[in-house]
C-alpha cells in the first residue's frame, strides 16, 4: 500500500511513537508575530530557557500594527505597542530573522513566508495563527499552534501531535472566467459544512489545482481550517519550484538542484488510501458570497438566502435563525440586493499581488459608490511596493479606496480600528463570525473581484452583474 504526501512528510519528521496515539514530531521552521509570539518568547526568557535553533525561527509585526501611512509603534489596539516592543526586545541580539515595522520585507506572516521562501516543500512549519495551513500550497506540512505549543517548539524543535485522518479533495473541470479559488473554497464549505473536514488533513488535487497559480493555491489552503481541517496541502509541481527559485530563504544555487529533485518526488502514491474523498466539478461554480456568520452560510451571488424550513439539522436551523438576526437579513431574500457600507481588500487570504491586480482590473476607470468606505491593505511591504511599481495604487486611490501599509488590519477586531456597529462590509477575509471585524459589524466574505464590483455598485454584486466582462 502506498503513502500519501502527508504521510511521507509526517513519517520523515516523526521522532517516535509515544504509545498513546501521539507522536513526537520534529519542527523545521517556526514563524512568530507580535500578538502571541511575544508571549512565547517572554515566557522562555522568564524561565531562562534558550531557543534551540534561532536560525530556524522567523518573526514579523503584522497583527496589531496600524496600517495608516507614517505608522510607528503606536497603535489603536489597547496595549498594542507593548506587544510590538516586547517582540522587538526579545529578538534583539538573537539570531531570529526579524521583519520589523520599517523592514522592506515586513508583512502578514502567511504572505511573507512564501514570498521569502521560508515555507518550503517537505518541511514542517508552525506559527501561532490558525491560518498557517496556507503554506500547504507549497507542499509544506504547516499548521497553527497556541503560544504554549509554540514555546515548547522554540525550546525543543519538537511537538507532540496526534496524526490526523486523511481527506482527498479532487477539483476537476474548467473553472469559469471570473471564478476564483476563494469561490471554490466557499462552495466546498457551503456544500459540506464548516466541520466537514474535522479531524482530517486535506490534500487538494485535480486538474483545477494544476491550473491554479501558487497565490490562488495559497488562498485555497488558507481556508482549509474554516472547513474544520487540521491543515491543507498540495503536492509541489513545476509551478512550485519556479515560484521558489531565487527566494531569500530558499536553497541557494548550489543546493537548489538537489532540492528540486527531492521536491519533484513529493507526491501521493497512486495506491495510497484516504479516509474520506470529495470530488467536485468546478465547471459550474459561480462567484460566491457569505450571508451568515460562518463560511458555511454561503451562496452564489445570483441566489437567495435559504429558507429555514430547508435546513434539516436542528442545530443548523438555530444557527441560521441567529445568523439572520445578527446580519439583519431575512430568509428567501436576494443576496445581491443588499446594500453595503464598506468594502475591504486585505488579509492573509486575499492580499497578494495577483489579488490586487484582479481587483484593479474591476476598479480601473470606475468610482466607489457614494458613502462607501473602501480600504485596501496589501499583504506585505513587498506586495505594496510591487503594486505601486505597477501603478495599482493609483487605480485604487482614483476609484476611492484608501491605500494602506501592510498588516492584518481589519481582518479581525482586537479593540482597535473597526468598521462600526451594524455596518455591512464585503470583505476578502476568511472569517465572518459575530464581531469579527468590529462590534456588531456584519461581514460578507467574497473574492477580491467581487469586493471591488460591490464597492462600485454599492451593493453585493459580481463583476458580470455590473456589466464588466472578465
Amino acid at each position: 500500500m502506498g503513502s500519501t504526501l502527508f504521510e511521507k512528510i509526517w513519517d520523515q519528521h516523526s521522532i517516535c511513537d509515544l504509545g498513546d496515539g501521539n507522536e513526537l514530531i520534529y519542527i523545521d521552521r517556526i514563524f512568530l508575530h507580535e500578538r502571541t509570539g511575544s508571549i512565547a518568547l517572554k515566557s522562555l526568557e522568564e524561565r531562562k530557557v534558550s531557543i534551540r535553533n534561532p536560525n530556524q525561527v522567523f518573526a514579523t509585526i503584522d497583527h496589531i500594527v496600524d496600517t495608516f501611512p507614517g505608522r510607528g509603534d503606536k497603535t489603536l489596539v489597547p496595549s498594542g505597542s507593548d506587544f510590538i516592543q516586547s517582540l522587538r526586545a526579545s529578538v534583539k541580539g538573537s539570531k531570529i530573522h526579524f521583519f520589523d515595522i520599517d523592514d522592506p520585507n515586513q508583512g502578514i506572516v502567511h504572505v511573507v513566508s512564501p514570498e521569502q521562501g521560508i515555507a518550503l516543500p517537505g518541511i514542517t512549519y508552525i506559527c501561532p495563527d490558525s491560518h498557517t495551513c496556507s503554506l500547504g500550497a507549497l507542499g509544506t506540512l504547516a499548521w497553527g499552534v497556541g503560544s504554549t505549543e509554540c514555546e515548547h517548539a522554540l525550546a525543543t524543535n519538537t511537538l507532540i501531535k496526534k496524526k490526523p485522518k486523511l481527506m482527498k479533495i479532487t477539483l476537476d473541470g474548467i473553472l469559469p472566467l471570473g471564478v476564483t479559488s476563494k469561490d471554490i473554497i466557499l462552495h466546498l464549505i457551503s456544500q459540506h459544512g464548516a466541520d466537514g473536514a474535522k479531524g482530517h488533513a486535506i490534500e487538494f488535487m485535480g486538474s483545477v489545482i494544476e491550473d491554479l497559480e501558487i497565490e490562488s493555491r495559497l488562498t485555497l489552503c488558507n481556508m482549509a481550517v474554516e472547513f474544520g481541517a487540521t491543515t491543507g496541502i498540495i503536492a509541489p509541481d513545476n509551478k512550485t519550484i519556479s515560484y521558489l527559485e531565487g527566494k531569500a530563504f530558499s536553497p541557494d544555487e548550489n543546493d537548489f538542484n538537489k532540492a528540486r529533485d527531492y521536491w519533484s518526488e513529493l507526491k501521493t502514491d497512486q495506491d495510497a488510501i484516504f479516509d474520506k474523498t470529495i470530488n467536485i466539478d468546478c465547471s459550474n461554480i459561480t462567484p460566491y458570497v457569505t450571508w451568515g456568520t460562518n463560511p458555511q452560510q454561503a451562496i452564489p451571488i445570483s441566489h437567495s438566502i435559504p429558507f429555514v424550513d430547508q435546513i434539516k439539522n436542528e442545530n443548523e436551523k438555530e444557527a441560521m435563525i441567529r445568523a439572520l438576526e445578527y446580519m439583519g437579513l431575512e430568509q428567501g431574500q436576494s443576496i445581491n440586493d443588499q446594500k453595503i457600507d464598506a468594502a475591504f481588500i486585505g488579509s492573509c487570504t486575499n492580499s497578494r499581488i495577483s489579488d490586487l491586480r484582479s481587483a484593479a482590473k474591476i476598479l480601473k476607470d470606475k468610482k466607489v459608490a457614494n458613502n462607501i468606505t473602501a480600504i485596501c491593505v496589501p499583504g506585505s511591504s513587498q506586495v505594496k511596493k510591487q503594486a505601486e511599481e505597477e501603478g495599482l495604487d493609483k487605480i485604487f486611490k482614483s476609484a476611492g479606496f484608501e491605500w494602506r501599509e501592510s498588516g492584518c488590519s481589519m481582518c479581525f477586531f482586537a479593540g482597535g480600528e473597526s468598521f462600526g456597529q451594524n455596518q455591512r462590509v464585503i470583505s476578502t477575509t476568511n472569517r465572518n463570525f459575530e464581531n469579527r471585524q468590529g462590534k456588531s459589524t456584519r461581514t460578507h466574505l467574497a473574492s477580491p473581484m467581487t469586493v471591488a464590483a460591490s464597492a462600485i455598485a454599492g451593493k453585493i454584486s459580481d463583476a458580470k452583474s455590473i456589466g464588466i466582462e472578465q
